[in-house]
């Protein structure tokens, strides 16, 4: 028996056969893809708008009002960096107008260090919580002075922790053999002398280049005799 052979001339049953799934999806959807990439493109574009026309200058002005406030700070005038003086803003202003800016971040940074020098501790550790940054020396110093707030409250077992975690985040030869005798110290207050010794046995082990190395192993001593006492009781 013969095959059949016979093809159709249609024009339009031959652009079918040719095209792909894909190629026929589209050409089904055309104006609804057509709608989802012009979406996508007003989107992208107004985002990167926002950020060139909006964002960068407000960053800018935060960044000008924030240089001010530091200019106070450097002086040890806490109460005016905190509130402002004149025409330049303080940190507080610069959080209230700036939020979401890097300056208004480093505004509660620095309005938790003027508070802890204020005497105003519970103020400075909500100042500090609302601060994040990965910058080596601030996010430890914002742990430490949280401890330095909480052991000012009484608060010892929790100003330990933190000087703990100062002492441990992002570890270097300034900052954690600081926060490591900070701690030892609290630990001493608190009667574990055990603990202490381990602080400060982990700066001179490990810290041995530090200022703090320099004066621990009278601390060391001390550690040791506090024990040996309590042990001999």
């Amino acid at each position: 028996m013969a095959k059949n052979t016979e093809t159709t001339n249609d024009p339009m049953v031959n652009v079918e056969d040719a095209l792909t799934k894909t190629e026929l999806y589209i050409e089904k959807n055309r104006n609804l893809l057509l709608m989802v990439i012009g979406g996508i493109v007003l989107v992208v574009g107004g985002f990167f708008a926002y950020r060139q026309y909006v964002v960068k200058p407000r960053e800018m002005e935060a960044q000008s009002a924030i240089f001010r406030a530091q200019m106070l700070f450097e002086k040890d005038s806490f109460n005016l960096a905190l509130n402002g003086k004149d025409k330049a803003e303080g940190f507080l202003s610069i959080i209230e107008n700036y939020g979401g800016t890097d300056a208004a971040n480093l505004a509660h940074y620095y309005a938790g260090s003027c508070y802890l020098n204020l005497g105003k501790y519970q103020e400075a550790i909500d100042q500090l919580d609302q601060f994040s940054g990965s910058d080596i020396m601030l996010s430890s110093f914002a742990l430490g002075m949280k401890g330095d707030a909480l052991l000012e409250l009484g608060k010892l077992d929790e100003a330990i922790e933190m000087y703990t975690k100062a002492a441990g985040k992002n570890e270097n030869t300034f900052s954690s053999p600081y926060f490591l005798m900070k701690a030892g110290l609290a630990y001493e207050e608190k009667g574990d002398y055990a603990k202490a010794l381990e602080a400060y046995q982990k700066i001179r082990k490990d810290f041995f280049s530090s200022n703090e190395s320099r004066e621990v192993e009278k601390y060391i001593a001390r550690a040791e005799l506090m024990i040996q006492q309590k042990g001999g009781k």
